[in-house]
C-alpha cells in the first residue's frame, strides 16, 4: 500500500490551492480527511513552517515557506522524514517552476493545473523507492526534525476550529453583560450642565493664560497645567455619569482628587468662593455617578 495518498500545493495567506496530485482514493474516511486538510490549509499562517495533524488511519502533514506550503495526507505507517522529505521535493520543484508574482496573482483555484503531473511523478518515487536509496536525504530531515520538532495537531482539532463536530456546528451562547444604566435623574442632568460650564472656564482661562504668556516661566506653566487638567478631569466626570465603567469609585475619587488639587493651586488667580463652587459641582458629579447604578437585568420569560 502506497504511504503518500495525497498531496497539494497551496498559497499560505489564504489556504488557496495551487496544484493537486489525482485523488485514487474514495473511502468515506479518506474524504473526511481531505475535509479536513481543506481546513487546515486556511490556517496555516497561524503555525510553523512544518506541522502534522495526526488521525486514527491517516495523517496530515504541512510544510510551508514564504507563500507556498506542501500538504499531504499519508497513511500512518508513513515516516515523518519520509514524508517532510517529500514536501520539500514538492516545494522546490514547484518555487523553481513558478515566481512569487505569478503565486501572488493566482486568483482561481488549480491555477498551476500542469503541476499535478509532477506532483504524481514525486509521489510514485517516493512511494515505490526503497529506503536505502532515500537514506542520506531522510537523515537530514531526521535531524531537522529532532532539532526543530514540527507542531503536533489532532484531525478534530481541526473540526472543532472550524465550528464543526460531526457535522453539526456547536454553537456556544453565554448572556451578554447588561450594561444599561438608571434613568437620568434631574440632579443628573443639573451636574451635567454644571460640569461642562466648570469644563469650558477651564479651557477658557487655560488656553487664554497660554496666549498671553510670551516668557513662559515654571509658575505660569504650573497655572496653566492647574487648568487644564481640571477640564479633563470635568469631561471624564461626564463621561462616567453617562456611561458605565469598571472601577468607578476609584475613577471617581482619583479625578475629584484632581480637580480639588488643581482649585487649591489657582488660589490667588480664583477668589474663595469660585474655587468652592468648582470643588461643589465636582462633589455633586461624584456623588450622582456614584449614586446612578446598573439597571437590573429583565427576564427573558418569553424567549
Amino acid at each position: 500500500m502506497s504511504m503518500i495518498l495525497f498531496a497539494c500545493v497551496v498559497r499560505v495567506r489564504d489556504g488557496l490551492p495551487l496544484s493537486a496530485s489525482t485523488d485514487f482514493y474514495h473511502t468515506q474516511d479518506f474524504l473526511v480527511c481531505r475535509r479536513q486538510l481543506k481546513t487546515l490549509a486556511l490556517r496555516l499562517a497561524q503555525y510553523p513552517g512544518r506541522g502534522s495533524a495526526e488521525g486514527c488511519d491517516f495523517n496530515i502533514h504541512f510544510s510551508s515557506l514564504r507563500d507556498v506550503a506542501c500538504m499531504a495526507i499519508c497513511s500512518r505507517q508513513c515516516p515523518a522524514a519520509m514524508a517532510f522529505c517529500f514536501l520539500e521535493t514538492v516545494w522546490w520543484e514547484f518555487t523553481a517552476s513558478y515566481d512569487t508574482t505569478c503565486i501572488g496573482l493566482a486568483s482561481r483555484p488549480y491555477a498551476f493545473l500542469e503541476f499535478d503531473s509532477t506532483i504524481q511523478k514525486v509521489k510514485w518515487h517516493f512511494n515505490h523507492v526503497s529506503y536505502v536509496q532515500m537514506e542520506s536525504s531522510l537523515e537530514k530531515i531526521q535531524e531537522e526534525l529532532e532539532f526543530q520538532p514540527p507542531v503536533v495537531l489532532t484531525l478534530e482539532d481541526t473540526d472543532v476550529a472550524n465550528g464543526i463536530m460531526n457535522g453539526h456546528t456547536q454553537i456556544h451562547l453565554e448572556p451578554a453583560p447588561n450594561f444599561r444604566m438608571e434613568p437620568v435623574t434631574a440632579l443628573g442632568v443639573l451636574s451635567l450642565i454644571l460640569n461642562i460650564m466648570c469644563a469650558a472656564l477651564n479651557l477658557i482661562r487655560g488656553i487664554h493664560l497660554a496666549e498671553h504668556s510670551l516668557q513662559v516661566a515654571h509658575e505660569e506653566i504650573g497655572n496653566i497645567l492647574a487648568f487644564l487638567i481640571p477640564f479633563v478631569a470635568c469631561i471624564f466626570q461626564c463621561y462616567l455619569y453617562l456611561f458605565y465603567s469598571p472601577a468607578r469609585t476609584r475613577k471617581v475619587v482619583l479625578l475629584l482628587l484632581f480637580i480639588c488639587l488643581g482649585n487649591v493651586y489657582l488660589h490667588g488667580l480664583r477668589n474663595v468662593w469660585q474655587i468652592l463652587f468648582h470643588i461643589g459641582v465636582a462633589s455633586l458629579s461624584s456623588h450622582q455617578i456614584l449614586t446612578r447604578q446598573l439597571q437590573e437585568k429583565q427576564c427573558d420569560c418569553g424567549v
